[in-house]
């Protein structure tokens, strides 16, 4: 069944098109229909549900909803802007900081967590690397010397 297409116009062109594609969707649909009967039959043979299958895509409560959280920092020329401490700094923080005597605990919401202080390195502990190379080095000074 050859069709020469150059031999057809226009709207014979958009007739044949529209017409594949309807053909094209059918076949897609029959297709989803073909698959859901063979998931179904192994199912019912295996005597699962879907939802034990996969606990997570069946039933209404599938979706989560995200969690809030509440507000860490306010806003002290605008109380009713708020930031729960995570992600990006608002403008308004970064430049609040940048003022002389406003810092971050300045800022703090009555009631909430004050932020963790810095992790600072132990006395006497040396990076990997550092360690390596120190090491190299002395070997390398006993063969010369």
């Amino acid at each position: 069944m050859a069709i020469d297409l150059e031999s057809l116009s226009s709207t014979e062109l958009k007739a044949l098109i529209a017409n594949a594609q309807s053909q094209m969707q059918a076949a897609h649909i029959n297709h989803v229909k073909s698959v859901r009967e063979k998931i179904e039959h192994l199912l019912k043979s295996s005597g699962l549900t879907l939802a034990e299958v996969y606990p997570t895509r069946a039933g209404k409560g599938a979706k989560r909803t995200k969690s809030t959280v509440a507000p860490k920092y306010r806003n002290p020329e605008d109380p009713t802007q708020t930031w729960s401490g995570r992600g990006k700094q608002p403008l308004w923080f970064a430049q609040a900081l940048k003022k002389r005597g406003v810092t971050a605990e300045s800022m703090l919401i009555d009631g909430a967590p004050k932020a963790a202080p810095a992790k600072t390195a132990k006395k006497g502990a040396v990076k990997k690397g550092a360690a390596r190379k120190g090491a190299k080095k002395k070997a390398a000074a006993r063969k010369a010397g």
